[in-house]
């Protein structure tokens, strides 16, 4: 991978924006790919679009990340200085203990914390063996009291986001960083969108990122009536199952062994012709794939497919260890060969393949 592209990568990931909070991410994608795209579509929630081909006796179709992450919401300011909060998504409470925060106020500035909880020298033996409720844990920020915290501008509904510095492995192809859910799919679309330049494409392509899919695949809902496409597909990011304690139940997935390829999950059962084909591009191509379940969790495919009359939909994900964590990792080799993949789908979604999908 190209250093430049690695700086990119990292720049993605390390930008703030939980769901509702997206703007900053939006602002990157657009300085990231504004030289090669005319015209963007953005709908009332923040869902945001680059238009490619725009010709209306073409099919439309989408392809959407997401650009929210999981993170935290200010929620009270104690008398003593402290911050408590509620989480945005999906949180596992024994991952944040002792973890570094970043507040970010209404005016942009960035104020550092660390969670904060009793000490074990103060918990009973009973209590030490039970994992640590999230409703009890506090940001502290080395403030000494209410006044002074909001002096720093800090106010109730301030985004939180997990602090950490994104960096490749020991020079391995494994990278390190925070909400690669799903900036590593903004990611892939920004790098299809560079990779079009100057294409001739059959359809017109609407290539960007939903808002909120992390609290309920919403933004998803909008955007897919905005747009009204006639194939959708959700790029986002999986479960990886080849660390100690997972099993193949849980997943049969592992990093560095090509995208992963949603036959069903919690919101959705795949569209079994845009399946096959997505199957048939990747097997022509030579690009490995890894066919999954995930019956615990969803993607935006979940609320694209029963958009307006029903969308064929499907959801192409990179996998991640660790996900929904200050410290998630990925595999450079799944991000580039999930890059091809959508290239080559757009490539290919002319008006007879879709009509073919639709009637498999």
């Amino acid at each position: 991978m190209e250093k430049e592209l690695f700086n990119d990568l990292k720049r993605m990931t390390e930008v703030p924006g939980i769901p509702g909070h997206e703007y900053a991410v939006r602002e990157l994608f657009n300085e990231m790919t504004q030289e090669y795209v005319n015209e963007y579509v953005t709908d009332g929630l923040g869902s945001h679009f680059a238009v490619l081909n725009k010709q209306p006796s073409l099919p439309k179709v989408l392809m959407g990340a997401h650009f929210d992450e999981v993170g935290f919401i200010v929620s009270n300011i104690t008398e003593k200085g402290f911050i408590q909060f509620v989480p945005a998504g999906g949180w596992w409470s024994q991952v944040l203990l002792a973890q570094q925060l970043t507040i970010i106020t209404n005016e942009g500035k960035r104020i550092h914390g660390v969670v904060g909880s009793k000490p074990p020298h103060a918990l009973s033996l009973e209590a030490r063996k039970q994992p640590y409720p999230l409703e009890d844990m506090f940001i502290d920020i080395g403030a000494s009291s209410e006044e002074e915290v909001r002096e720093w501008g800090v106010q109730v509904g301030d985004m939180i986001t997990p602090y950490i510095e994104t960096r490749r492995m020991n020079g391995s192809k494994f990278l390190l960083g925070k909400a690669w859910d799903n900036r590593i799919g903004v990611m892939i679309i920004v790098e299809a969108i560079r990779r079009l330049k100057g294409k001739s494409l059959p359809n017109t392509a609407y290539l960007g990122a939903n808002v909120q899919e992390e609290v309920g695949l919403r933004g998803a809902k909008t955007a897919t009536h905005m747009i009204q496409p006639d194939i959708a597909f959700a790029i986002d990011t999986g479960l990886s199952g080849d660390t100690p304690g997972m099993t193949p139940k849980e997943s049969n997935c592992k990093l560095g062994a090509g995208p992963e390829l949603f036959v069903m999950d919690h919101s959705m059962i795949a569209h079994v012709g845009l399946r096959n084909f997505v199957i048939k591009v990747a097997e022509e191509l030579n690009i490995p794939y890894q066919l999954t379940t995930t019956p615990g969790g969803g993607t935006d495919a979940g609320s694209q497919h029963l958009s307006l009359n029903g969308i064929p939909s499907f959801a192409i994900a990179v996998p991640v260890r660790y996900l929904h964590s200050h410290t998630s990792m990925i595999h450079e080799d799944d991000f580039l060969k999930t890059v091809d993949l959508v290239v080559a789908l757009l490539e290919r979604l002319d008006e007879v393949t879709i009509n073919e999908i639709k009637n498999a």
